[in-house]
């Protein structure tokens, strides 16, 4: 097939350009970066320089790739396009990335239409922001909770889905540049653990991300799918599980009246309320089968960490405060 990736410089893109390419796939990937068209043209794939929230540019790009598929992966989460991270003005931070789930998806799915093509995946986000009522794991048919960036979600996944294409709302990333900064933050006890930490995170490797999204185009799936891994969890479990592979230090404490304070609302309600979600769907209709189906796993193999070790230093600290050690 012809695939158009959309935002193909980006820490998944990069990962899925390299898979569809790999099974056989005829990849035109964009980016905003000139500099960047080198990387894409060595993953196999032809690189153009594209602006996502040009009409213009966007109508371009797609017409001279002139694709079966396309594939939605543009963000602006980059410190380019976005700044430093300050959760406490969240909206200023997803400020360009909310654009491109709006005014940049009108412009990829009106480049559709023009050109012919009929399927459009489009990447959406579904890491802890499940709907803060009832239990602690959501599906598809559960709505999202309004967070920042919540309505711009809204409007992607509906254009897409109404088109006839498929959302796949990700977890949070980990793996090769996708949590570099939130594990250098672990390591130097940045990262605390706010109140009791009962919020829940769906996990997913970007490869398993990208794998997922190569049988979206393959099947030219329909519909929202959520690809997480199959272990959605507290943060009190997997933040001090993160440290350990990390070689850190545990990580420190916060009250969450403190951490209001100091980092915002959305920390706080994702630390101590967010709802992770069920893979299951995406795995009966797509077929898939993550290579990591637990960030357990994933943590261990990336942080180069071996479980024996994690494990046995899990277990002499247990027998140091003379309690059992968890296995």
């Amino acid at each position: 097939m012809r695939v158009f990736v959309a935002g193909g410089s980006g820490v998944l893109g990069r990962r899925l350009v390299s898979q569809l390419v790999a099974r056989g796939h005829q990849v035109t990937a964009t980016t905003t970066s000139p500099a960047k068209v080198e990387l894409l043209t060595r993953l196999g794939a032809e690189g153009v320089v594209m602006d996502g929230l040009d009409a213009v540019s966007v109508g371009e790009a797609v017409a001279g790739a002139r694709p079966d598929t396309i594939v939605n992966q543009m963000t602006g989460l980059s410190q380019a396009h976005a700044g430093k991270p300050d959760p406490r003005k969240a909206h200023r931070f997803f400020a360009a990335t909310n654009r491109l789930r709006t005014e940049g998806i009108d412009h990829l799915l009106a480049a559709a239409e023009a050109t012919g093509v009929d399927h459009v995946v489009t990447q959406s986000h579904a890491s802890f922001n499940g709907i803060r009522e009832g239990g602690w794991v959501k599906t598809e048919e559960d709505p999202l909770e309004v967070v920042e960036g919540t309505k711009a979600i809204g409007h992607l996944e509906d254009a897409v889905v109404r088109a006839g294409g498929a959302a796949l709302r990700y977890g949070a990333f980990y793996g090769p540049g996708a949590d570099d900064d939130q594990v250098t933050m672990v390591r130097k006890r940045m990262f605390p653990l706010v109140g009791g930490g009962t919020g829940y995170t769906s996990w997913v490797h970007v490869d398993d991300a990208a794998s997922a999204t190569v049988l979206a185009v393959e099947q030219k799936a329909r519909g929202v799918f959520n690809i997480v891994d199959d272990e959605p969890a507290p943060v009190s479990e997997w933040l001090p599980y993160l440290a350990r592979c990390a070689g850190a230090k545990p990580p420190r404490r916060l009250p969450a009246w403190l951490a209001r304070l100091l980092a915002g609302e959305m920390v706080v309600g994702m630390m101590t309320e967010g709802r992770g979600f069920s893979n299951t769907k995406a795995r009966r209709e797509l077929g898939w089968e993550p290579r990591f189906p637990s960030w357990r796993q994933g943590f261990r193999a990336e942080l180069g960490r071996p479980a024996a070790t994690a494990v046995g230093q899990e277990t002499d600290a247990a027998r140091r405060q003379g309690t059992p050690g968890r296995t």
